[in-house]
């Protein structure tokens, strides 16, 4: 008898090793087809708020984040899912399905000073699943509409609402150019405490009193890692060994966020919600590498979000602005995991309107597509997307193609094979001539459609309304 190679399975190994598999995936099998019958799932959304893409600990990253990792170790990690390339449109596409250039939010976000907001006219994803008899919350931040209450979470399809409607608020102080900026429903409240725990207070508060036979949408939008650079004591002294000031308290702020992401996870087991819940979580957009881009304050020092390998960031259309981290949890329904292609934030609504069985009749067309069948094995039905379509720049995708495209001048045209170059470091424009022509041909079609961004008519109105900017004292002169 020869002598098996150490490490080496005979044949009644493999029979047993291949017996155990076939057996667990007849058991994962029988599971999603007792759960297919049971009552549709409660549905946590959790949203991230300026985070790297290298700054989750799954990612191996310094920043501790044990509970988004056991998120990502138990559910499906989506390594090529899209968002907009700042706050409001990625928010506004989630809440329609639609991309923001329907509706005039694809470009900037919507300033302190702003009287605009999203499109009334506009079918949201809360709005939808009510029809299905959910329960709909929204805990942290809006940030698509302020200056009228027509545009506020409650009139736009959420029963109950806690947090900022403004996009950067001071985390401890919860205002905006000193206006308190926190609300419950329709009314300001005065609250102390840092903002990350107030909205984990109000989570587990929420799904604690929460009916499990009754179906839940609550939305947990976060204003962490967003500046300013804010974090609790107890947590910069976790990093106290990080040297730069900036990115210790960026630590802090997502380690703070994770821990509350932690409780709310606790909470849905406690409330034996744990199994029929669908947990989504992703970035708005990606870390800020551009201080053109950090917000109304200003930021000294080195910039603390990384995005790993991904090119630029916040901000701008390439992979480090609009690639974010995202992952998708159901136990026994969804298979943990990586999925397979693309997938955008604006297929979100049309993926949980038909899981939960909620109408979108009175809606507009979709953008966003049914990524159900991807989530739960098969590869993304995603062909192309769009990165995003405003009169300084387009950008789509088809298949491994990437169109960067900035028109007005200087102009520059950039083509980038994905498949072969993540990192979108070889520009092959000019070996590809054809393949432009078609991308861009694209981009104008869609530039024909869109509806001209409100950021643009509202910083030229502001602009244009502005006293003279006389040097000091000759400011105040009257007319005679």
């Amino acid at each position: 008898m020869t002598d098996q190679p150490t490490g080496a399975l005979d044949r009644r190994d493999l029979l047993k090793a291949g017996g155990f598999a076939a057996a667990t995936a007849a058991l994962f099998g029988l599971e999603q087809a007792a759960r297919a019958a049971s009552p549709r799932p409660h549905i946590v959304y959790i949203l991230a708020d300026d985070l790297g893409f290298a700054d989750l600990g799954y990612r191996g990253s310094d920043i501790a984040t044990p509970n988004i990792d056991r998120l990502a170790a138990g559910g499906l990690k989506l390594e090529e899912f899209y968002a907009q390339p700042m706050c409001t449109p990625t928010r506004a596409a989630l809440m329609t399905g639609r991309y923001p250039m329907r509706y005039g939010l694809q470009m900037g976000v919507i300033p302190s000073g702003a009287t605009y907001g999203l499109d009334t006219a506009e079918l949201t994803l809360p709005a939808a699943l009510k029809t299905a008899g959910y329960r709909t919350s929204l805990v942290g931040k809006w940030h698509l509409g302020h200056a009228d209450r027509k545009y506020w979470p409650r009139q736009r399809g959420f029963d109950s609402f806690y947090g900022a409607l403004i996009g950067e608020i001071d985390h401890f102080k919860h205002s905006s150019h000193g206006v308190v900026d926190w609300f419950r429903d329709n009314e300001r409240v005065i609250e102390e405490g840092y903002d990350s725990e107030l909205f984990g207070n109000e989570a587990v508060r929420q799904i604690g009193a929460h009916d499990p036979k009754s179906p839940l949408f609550l939305y947990l939008a976060f204003t962490a890692p967003h500046t300013p650079l804010q974090a609790p004591q107890r947590w910069l002294d976790r990093y106290a060994h990080i040297a730069d000031e900036n990115r210790r308290a960026y630590a802090a702020m997502v380690s703070a966020m994770d821990e509350q992401i932690g409780r709310v996870l606790k909470a849905l087991e406690q409330r034996g919600m744990g199994r029929d819940t669908l947990v989504l979580f992703h970035s708005d957009n990606g870390g800020t590498r551009d201080k053109m881009f950090v917000g109304e304050g200003a930021v000294g020092g080195d910039l603390p979000a990384s995005n790993g390998k991904l090119r630029a960031g916040k901000g701008t259309v390439y992979e480090g602005g609009v690639r974010v981290d995202a992952i998708a949890h159901w136990p026994g329904r969804i298979r943990p995991g990586t999925a397979k292609g693309p997938f955008h934030v604006v297929d979100m609504m049309p993926t949980i309107a038909k899981l939960a069985g909620a109408s979108l009749a009175g809606g507009k067309p979709l953008d966003g597509m049914d990524i159900w069948p991807a989530l739960s094995g098969a590869a993304s039905p995603r062909t192309g997307l769009v990165l995003n379509i405003e009169p300084t720049t387009g950008s789509i995708r088809e298949g491994d193609w990437k169109l960067v495209w900035y028109p007005a001048l200087p102009a520059a045209v950039q083509l980038f094979n994905l498949a072969a170059d993540p990192t979108e470091s070889n520009d092959v424009a000019a070996a590809n001539p054809a393949k432009v022509a078609e991308l861009q041909a694209g981009v104008v079609k869609l530039a024909q459609e869109m509806v001209q961004p409100h950021f643009m008519t509202a910083a030229l109105s502001a602009t244009l309304s502005l006293p003279p900017a006389f040097p000091d004292g000759l400011g105040a002169g009257h007319s005679h």
